[in-house]
């Protein structure tokens, strides 16, 4: 499992090998479960900070690029959700959207990541 700390520490000079190229390189797909409202922010505005932002700003976009959100349901219902989400739609991601049921935080509502099994059909069909 790679963190972030390798990222900045696996190259020193051009031509080194570059972490977030060859993760991207070697993936056919990139799924992002759960992604967080944190990481959906970044990545919709274009930030990459860390290794999972960097993969995904570099992602060839020819091969999919799957997203799974999951928060909380008022960060859900937040309006900058909805304008993250239809950018990332906007550049062909594919998202599995979340489901209701009761939350990390106690709450019951919209926000739970959807089902694996959910994640894994849409995987294989594309078809989101």
């Amino acid at each position: 499992m790679y963190q972030d700390s390798d990222e900045w520490q696996s190259w020193t000079k051009i031509g080194d090998p570059v972490l977030h190229i060859d993760l991207r390189n070697w993936a056919a797909v990139f799924i992002i479960a759960p992604l967080d409202a944190n990481t959906l922010g970044k990545l919709a505005h274009g930030v990459c900070d860390n290794l999972l932002t960097c993969v995904a700003r570099a992602w060839d976009n020819q091969k999919p690029l799957i997203f799974c959100p999951a928060m909380n349901t008022f960060m859900w219902k937040h309006p900058s959700t909805e304008i993250n989400i239809n950018i990332l739609k906007q550049w062909g991601y594919l998202e599995v959207p979340p489901v209701v049921k009761r939350l990390a935080c106690g709450d019951e509502g919209v926000g739970a990541m959807a089902a694996v099994d959910d994640i894994v059909n849409c995987v294989v069909s594309k078809v989101c």
